[in-house]
């Protein structure tokens, strides 16, 4: 049994669907969760600089004593997990990539033509192509990047026009050329625009990155016997730059309910 929260980061707001995922599947636990919202997006930012803020997310949720640290981006998953890994031995550090990829191989068959959309740098890494080979040799992928996604979506701009006239624009002729029938959304942004991506393509299965990674956090917890038991403690909610779009995105995807607003401001830029 451990008590200690459970550390989530992500380049901005994005990670934040992946939290009521495991309040439903593991409502004991709690979070501290930290959105790097003053330098998002890092989807078209370098590997070096990827690496370097990173490291920096990871100093501070170490020193919170966070009993694990989960990557909730695939940006970051795509360029930093080993090195996060290297520099915590003793933290178990999960990414979202390798838990999607581990579903799409199960449940997809070489009949199937998986489409993985992401930014920039994860398509570039071609993380998500090599761990589905790697776990089923004989399923067909073609990627995609969307850039655009993001700052939308950090915007708010998710219930309109723009953002539908935006998928279109990326996904029409890909989905077509391809002949794409499963979607992975290679970005823990992405579930903030599936209904809309569900209206526009309603006969395409949708694999959810966010969502997958649940499973892999269980595991890693029953190794190390580290289910937390009831406790009092609250989840803690950390920006670089505390806008109010990112109070209003965790009441969005939390519900208001479930945020006491324990939200607080901490800059890691150095």
């Amino acid at each position: 049994m451990d008590n200690r929260p459970i550390g989530f980061f992500d380049s901005g707001l994005g990670g934040l669907t992946s939290i009521p995922h495991l309040m439903k599947n593991l409502p004991n636990e709690r979070i501290i969760f930290f959105g790097d919202t003053a330098r998002t997006p890092y989807g078209s930012k370098s590997p070096e600089t990827i690496r370097q803020f990173t490291m920096q997310i990871g100093e501070f949720l170490v020193k919170q004593n966070v009993k694990m640290i989960v990557i909730a981006c695939n940006t970051i998953s795509a360029t930093c997990l080993t090195e996060l890994r290297e520099k915590y031995p003793h933290i178990p550090v999960v990414g979202v990539i390798s838990p999607t990829a581990r579903v799409v191989a199960n449940s997809c068959s070489e009949e199937d033509k998986v489409g993985i959309i992401a930014t920039k740098v994860t398509v570039e890494s071609k993380a998500y192509e090599n761990k589905i080979r790697e776990k089923n040799p004989n399923i067909n992928t073609a990627s995609k990047a969307c850039p655009a996604f993001v700052p939308l979506i950090e915007e708010g701009i998710i219930d309109n026009e723009i953002m539908d006239l935006t998928i279109k624009y990326y996904l029409d002729d890909f989905i077509e050329k391809e002949k794409i029938n499963t979607l992975v959304l290679g970005c823990t942004h992405y579930p903030l625009i599936g209904e809309n991506l569900g209206k526009l393509y309603p006969d395409i299965k949708i694999i959810n990155s966010s969502k997958e990674v649940v499973d892999a956090i269980k595991i890693e917890l029953d190794k190390r016997d580290g289910f937390a038991e009831e406790n009092d403690l609250e989840n803690r909610f950390f920006a670089s730059d505390l806008s109010e779009n990112f109070v209003m995105m965790i009441k969005k995807i939390l519900g208001k309910e479930e945020v006491s607003l324990n939200i607080h401001f901490k800059n890691l830029d150095i």
